[in-house]
Order: structure tokens, then sequence, then C-alpha cells
């Protein structure tokens, strides 16, 4: 019988789905391949799981949803609910739980994958399910791995023994000059925040709508490490008045004095670890590293000021005259010549690099290369509503939480849009994050 045009569209969709889950399972066995034993089960850090815990949770929240949501099958796993439900244990009480070996974790994931493919063979991809529309749940099972990958990432940056990680073959990036402190305009005018196109993004990401900023000025590229040495070597941790209340004090209760893994050397060089290897501190990578209240302390020191989410989405993404890009340089999908991403190279590129990545406005490097940590709290956009589950944002929303945007060097780029929401405390510094200044204008 011949295939309908409607069945064939699918039956792509379903191919494409297929290959970006076994891509994205590919990137994690080869993340975790260069590590022990030793490393995949150890506790490397109380605010981190175990590397295993996430790999095993990797499949039990594919299961979740395909398997169990689509398919209706029965669970795999005997107390996989207890043990790898993100809620159900906090993550320093991970190692004690009886986890799945690392072998035994490899095997289950690809138990749980053969369950899902058949799942998706048969699926209706019913455009008036918002579970199965264009695929998404499918789409949340793909981000959700991607997303750990990075967080497995920042555990592995924190390990205190062991080799290590091995670096890919670091390729020169496409780079012209850009000054330091560079600033760009952003014209006044109304602004349609959030994700208007993607039908993969996430529940926080939604609704679109129109604000109106008034202009203001903010950074060409992000701060780099040598502009934030410069604020340490000021004083800049020692002065109270360029701290808020709450940073100052966390700033005495944790002890610090610098960036995180920043290491003063005998000559007074700085050196920092970046996965185990000690290099060099480079002055012209953007900082990373910080935590919100050092980013703030920073602005404040330099007369200036975090953007708002809008600010910084407005300058990614905004095209004058109206209209709106989905990545800062068009419709193009993130290629090598536009941004640092998907652990491409381990660790920030100097500013300047990726000129054919900017935006509309004039700014550099916003997708990739770090984070970036804006003043604005993690609320809801209007009109927002919990899907497919109140544990991705909602349980989270609230002025606790500071947003982060942008991605870094270690998110993949099926995951890095201007309008995707990052949030963390403003306290945490094992985030691949940084952060740039923008002024009223």
């Amino acid at each position: 019988m011949p295939t309908t045009g409607r069945a064939r569209s699918e039956q792509e969709q379903k191919q494409a789905v297929a290959e970006a889950l076994a891509d994205a399972r590919r990137l994690t066995l080869d993340l975790v391949a260069p590590l022990s034993r030793a490393d995949l089960v150890g506790q490397h850090s109380t605010i981190m799981s175990p590397l295993v815990w996430d790999l095993a949770h990797i499949g039990y929240f594919e299961e979740l949803w395909l398997s169990r949501h689509v398919g209706g099958d029965e669970p795999l796993l005997e107390g996989g609910d207890r043990l790898y439900d993100a809620f159900e244990n906090e993550r320093a009480a991970r190692a004690d739980l009886p986890l799945l070996d690392p072998d035994a974790a490899v095997a289950y994931l690809a138990r749980v994958r053969e369950r899902a493919l058949g799942v998706l063979i048969g699926a209706d991809l019913d455009p008036a399910d918002p579970l199965l529309a264009d695929g998404y749940v499918y789409g949340l099972v793909l981000q959700h791995e991607l997303q750990h990958q990075e967080t497995m990432l920042q555990t592995i940056a924190l390990r205190t023994a062991g080799r290590p990680y091995p670096e890919p073959p670091r390729a020169a990036p496409p780079r012209d000059d850009v000054a330091d402190g560079d600033e760009v305009l952003v014209e006044a005018g109304p602004f349609v925040l959030g994700a208007t196109g993607d039908g993969w993004s996430y529940d926080n990401e939604r609704d679109p709508h129109e604000i109106d900023l008034p202009p203001y000025w903010i950074d060409r590229s992000p701060v780099t490490a040598g502009a934030y040495n410069d604020f340490v070597e000021a004083r800049g941790y020692e002065e109270p008045s360029h701290w808020t209340a709450e940073g100052w004090a966390w700033r005495i209760e944790a002890g610090l004095e610098h960036p995180h893994f920043w290491r003063r050397e005998a000559d007074g060089s700085w050196s920092v670890l970046r996965l185990g290897c000690r290099i060099p501190l480079d002055p012209a990578e953007p900082v990373q590293h910080v935590c919100w209240y050092e980013a703030d302390a920073y602005a404040r020191w330099a007369g200036k000021r975090l953007p708002t989410e809008p600010e910084w989405e407005k300058a990614a993404t905004w095209e004058p005259g109206g209209g709106k890009r989905p990545r800062p340089w068009g419709d193009e999908g993130a290629g090598p010549e536009h941004a640092n991403l998907g652990r491409r190279r381990h660790g920030p590129a100097p500013i300047g690099s990726y000129p054919a990545g900017e935006s509309p406005a004039g700014c550099r490097q916003l997708l990739g290369d770090v984070w970036e940590w804006t003043s604005s709290d993690f609320l809801p956009y209007p009109g927002f509503r919990a899907f497919p589950y109140p544990e991705y944002s909602d349980v989270f929303l609230g002025s606790e939480y500071k947003v982060l945007r942008g991605g870094s060097w270690a998110t993949q780029p099926a995951v890095a849009r201007p309008t995707f929401r990052n949030w963390d405390l403003p306290i945490r510094r094992q985030l691949f994050a940084g952060f740039r200044c923008a002024r009223d204008a």
C-alpha cells in the first residue's frame, strides 16, 4: 500500500529521532570511557552525584518516559524509582545506595534503548497530543541525556585524584581583534522574549511574550580571566562595598579569594586546574567557575551591572527593525565556525573568537564558551504551565535561583539555544559559568 504523506513525514521524523538518540548515547559512553571504576563510583563532591548514578539515571529517565509513559511497559529495574528518581535521594547520599555498578549501568542503558526504539517504531506522533506532537517526548529524553553529560563533566572536573581527563586535539578557533571591555548599544523598543518556533523547548521558555526595553549597553564579549584578575589584584575580595550583603556573608563563610580552581604560583602568576591538569591561566579566555555573587561583585566594581534575562536574549537574537533570530548568527545550526560547543575544546576560547557567530547587535560568544549569569531570578513567564512534569521547572521557580544563559564549551548544540533558561543557586561555582556586564544607556 502506498505510504501517505503524513506517514512519510512521520517515518522521516522517527529516523531523525533514532539517529539523534544514538549520537547522544555515543557521546555519553565516550565521556565515561577514559574513567576508572573508582572515578565512576566515587563521591567527588557532596553537591554532585557519583558518576555511575548519573549514568543509570539517564537510562531510568528514558525508560520512564519512552517505555513506560509512551509504551505502557512494566519497569525494567526493580527499585529504580527509589534509586534513580532525582527527588528521592539527596546527591550527597547517593553513593551509599545499592546502585548498579558501571558495567551493569551500561547494560541497563542498552536494554532501555532497545525497548525505547521498539516503542518509537509503533508510536503515533499525534499532533493533538502535546507529549507526542513533533516527537516532543523524544526531544525531552534526548536533551536530558545531553544535559547530564555536562553535569557529569562538572563532576569529573571536581575530582581530586586520578589521571587528568584527556582533551581532544585543540584547533585554534577563527578569531579577529576584539578589545577586552568593548561594549555595544542595544536600541530601545519592543522585543519578543521566549521560544517562538522550537517544538522541543522547555516549559519555562514558553510562552513568548512582548516586552519593551529601554536602551542599554552590554559587553561585546564575556569578561575575561585577565579582566577578572584585575578585580582580584585590586583587592576586590576584601572590599564589602562591591558585594551584596548576602554575597559578602557568603564570601566570608566560604573563604572566597579568587575563582574556583585558580592557584597563585611561586612566581606570582596564576594557574588553573582543568579536568585534572594544571595549566597557566590564559588572560584572554572568558573567566569561568565564578558564582553569581562573584560575578555581581565584579560588575559593581567595574561600575556596571549584570544584564537582565531579557537584555541578554535581546542582545543575542533581536534584529533591528523587528524580528528574532533562532540563533545569534541566523537559521544555521551551530557549526565550528559559529561557537565553542560540544566539548570541541576543554575550556573557553579567547575573546574575539567566532566572528561568524556574532549577533546583529554585535555581541560575540553568546552561545558556548561559558554560561553567563544574569541578574534575573528564575521566575515563570506569563501564562506558565508545567509540562510535562512539575519537577523540571515548577519546583525551582522563585527568587532562590538565578538564571544563566547561553551554554558553555561543554554544552551540546541541541541544547544551546538563546531562549534556554539554566538556573542555579548564586553560590554555585562548579558550573562552567562566567558572565558579561551591562549598563544603562
